[in-house]
């Protein structure tokens, strides 16, 4: 299989994040404080990702990490400031926007883990959001159900970058699947998830 051109990790992504804004926008009041992973409310998680979209900004215009994340608060409260779909789609945007721009996917990164390519990091970042609507959606019971293109992307990005027992606090190990699983139980597995 190719790899993806430039083009088509910036149009994974931005399905990626619209497929996590249609379970966010469909969150209900009552739901906000569900569980959603250990430890984590639906709240928490959209904050995550909320987080994450408001890193990209300042990572592609090389900003020092530690000045980025004096920043980029923390608090679930603080990240969703009362509004949470509005909070999710202003970081979403501004993020979209960065790696819009010219030459964003040819840049390195300085994240915790340590200098990345940008295109690598954009990759990571579609295979988190793919991942974390599953998780969404699951925590709410609605439709489970992934954009197959992004799970296949997600998939080759496992594949290649995680390792074999998981990442400590990070990605849980892989769960074994049974024979012929399909591509979506097969990537949840992956990173820890039961289909």
């Amino acid at each position: 299989m190719p790899e993806p051109s430039p083009t088509d990790l910036l149009m994974s992504y931005q399905r990626a994040q619209a497929q996590f804004t249609d379970r966010v926008d469909a969150v209900e009041a009552a739901e906000w404080d569900a569980q959603a992973l250990p430890e984590w409310s639906v709240a928490d998680l959209v904050a995550h990702l909320t987080s994450e979209q408001l890193w990209v900004p300042p990572l592609l215009a090389g900003e020092p990490l530690e000045d980025a994340a004096a920043r980029i608060p923390t608090d679930t409260e603080e990240l969703l400031a009362g509004d949470p779909l509005g909070s999710w789609e202003a970081a979403a945007d501004a993020a979209l926007t960065a790696w819009a721009q010219p030459g964003a996917l040819d840049r390195t990164v300085h994240l915790y883990s340590g200098p990345a390519e940008a295109a690598d990091y954009l990759a990571e970042m579609t295979a988190d959001l793919t991942v974390h609507a599953w998780d969404l959606a699951q925590a709410l019971g609605r439709d489970t159900q992934l954009d197959p293109e992004l799970v296949a992307a997600a998939f080759r990005y496992a594949e290649r970058n995680l390792a074999d027992d998981g990442v400590p606090g990070i990605f849980a190990p892989p769960l074994d699947v049974p024979q012929g699983a399909d591509l979506q139980t097969r990537l949840l597995a992956r990173f820890g998830r039961r289909a």
